[in-house]
């Protein structure tokens, strides 16, 4: 049996259990949703809920659990990985370029998951046995900081907090274009796009997104900018960069630019911000820009 679990955030407070639960799987069928509630296979807190309709309130804690068929398995595999801080709670890696975050058809080997079940003693198992310890994802090609969790209690505590915006989470990329603001905020619903369903997209009907830039430096033809995000929405800054018409350099999704030969979009995530689950410290971790990513800003920054 798998399990998913999900907070409740303000902004989907007053929901119906069936439509949070749509919007937040969305390769499970309405249908599914529906019996997986009637069946008695979803519980909010402590409590099985089987009606629909139930009336969700802000910080709920919504649990799936569902069976079918798994043909992969997370296999314990010898990969490097820098550990920014580690305690028995919780740990922040700071994640590699072209490191997927775990097993899925195509990617069954060299994920970080595979990576921590051979380094890591203990790890949640909130999220079952593909997601051991993940309380949020990176894509791919977005390197930088994740916080993974070592037991039940400290996933929750930092789910909760993500959910709840309190976590701050903080990316630098490279986009395509002159910022014409020093500073602002792109607020853009986003969901699948309706026909490249590999893509998200900005659309009407869209879950709320929002994201804070800052521009940290311009290059003529680039602009360096710092990010921070609001909300967890796949590929929220990808697409929301590419919205106000300025693409991550190098990513070939959302039509980035590609003249310095990259393998995958200039975003990384510097900063994570969080309140430790057991001591309620608060706490800042911090991950250098990688060392491609440091060559391309100082070969822009001699054409200044």
């Amino acid at each position: 049996m798998e399990h998913l679990v999900f907070v409740v955030t303000a902004e989907d407070a007053h929901d119906r259990l069936d439509v949070f639960l749509a919007k937040n799987l969305e390769d499970f069928t309405r249908s599914r949703v529906k019996n997986s509630i009637e069946d008695g296979l979803v519980t909010v807190g402590d409590k099985i809920v089987k009606k629909s309709g139930y009336t969700l309130k802000e910080s709920d804690v919504v649990k799936i659990s569902y069976s079918e068929p798994v043909e992969l398995t997370a296999i314990p595999e010898d990969i490097p990985l820098d550990i920014v801080y580690e305690d028995g709670d919780f740990l922040v890696v700071n994640k590699a370029q072209g490191m997927v975050t775990h097993p899925a058809p195509g990617s069954e080997s060299g994920t970080l998951v595979n990576a921590l079940l051979f380094c890591v003693k203990d790890l949640s198992g909130i999220n079952g046995v593909l997601r051991p310890g993940i309380v949020h994802r990176l894509d791919k090609d977005t390197s930088g900081l994740i916080v993974i969790a070592k037991n039940d209690r400290a996933h929750l505590s930092l789910s909760r907090q993500i959910a709840e915006k309190s976590a701050k989470r903080f990316y630098v990329a490279l986009v395509d274009g002159n910022v014409k603001d020093d500073s602002g905020v792109i607020e853009a619903p986003i969901a699948r796009h309706k026909t490249e369903r590999k893509k998200m997209a900005v659309v009407q009907d869209g879950r709320y997104a929002k994201t804070c830039f800052n521009v940290l430096k311009r290059y003529g033809k680039y602009t360096l900018v710092e990010y921070e995000l609001f909300t967890g929405r796949t590929h929220q800054i990808r697409v929301h960069s590419a919205y106000v018409h300025h693409p991550v350099v190098g990513d070939p999704v959302y039509n980035g630019s590609n003249k310095f030969g990259l393998n995958g979009q200039m975003l990384h995530a510097f900063k994570l911000e969080l309140t430790h689950p057991t001591t309620g410290e608060r706490m800042t971790f911090n991950a250098k820009i990688p060392e491609y990513f440091q060559k391309i800003l100082d070969k822009l920054d001699k054409t200044l």
